[in-house]
């Protein structure tokens, strides 16, 4: 072998070792660069995850707030009109009732609630009865007709100027106040009845 054909062998040699070397040298700067791709996109990936997480949080809070907020709002809407309607009534109340009282047969219905809450409560004798002055005197008759075999003294009637609907019995300490003062007197117990009467009409 002549010195130039070693020459070309060597060089030949060098080259291949040379190319092996740079593949080598590409390919793991290839996997490398793969590897390091990979891990940008996961990580970009993660990071737009939990960017998506934080806004679906904070939209998610956002909403309850505004929940909460138009809950709020609108119980505070139903007790202002909750509260207007039940000033509304205690104004239409005393007119109302004294339409009820002019009417004999609900002006009837009325003595019977007052008659049975005062035989629940009141003591069998000595009772009497206030009404106003324009109740009918037939009405008094049987009224007291009517009492006679539940009582142990026949009742007294007499007339109060003050009273302007419906009717006051007291016996023995006690009284049963079913006047339209006594009636719309009792404000917290009215107005539990007027709220329970506005709630089956709405």
């Amino acid at each position: 072998m002549t010195l130039e054909s070693r020459e070309q062998a060597l060089l030949t040699l060098v080259e291949r070792d040379r190319a092996a070397q740079c593949d080598a040298i590409l390919a793991a700067a290839q996997g490398r660069a793969e590897a390091l791709l990979g891990e940008a996109h996961a990580e970009a990936l993660a990071r737009v995850r939990e960017v998506f997480a934080e806004e679906r949080r904070r939209a998610h809070e956002s909403l309850a707030a505004a929940h909460a907020k138009l809950s709020t709002r609108q119980r505070l809407h139903d007790q202002h009109r909750t509260a207007a309607l039940l000033a509304l009534a205690w104004q239409r109340l005393p007119d109302a009732l004294c339409l009820r009282w002019r009417d004999g047969a609900l002006r009837r219905l009325w003595i019977d609630a007052i008659l049975a809450a005062a035989l629940k409560v009141l003591p069998r004798t000595q009772w009497r009865i206030a009404h106003g002055p324009d109740w009918p005197v037939e009405e008094r008759q049987a009224l007291l007709t009517r009492l006679a075999p539940d009582l142990d003294v026949a009742p007294a009637c007499f007339d109060d100027a003050g009273i302007v609907a419906g009717l006051r019995i007291a016996a023995g300490g006690n009284v049963v106040d079913g006047t339209l003062a006594g009636l719309v007197e009792d404000r917290a117990q009215v107005g539990a009845q007027l709220l329970r009467q506005m709630e089956e009409v709405s």
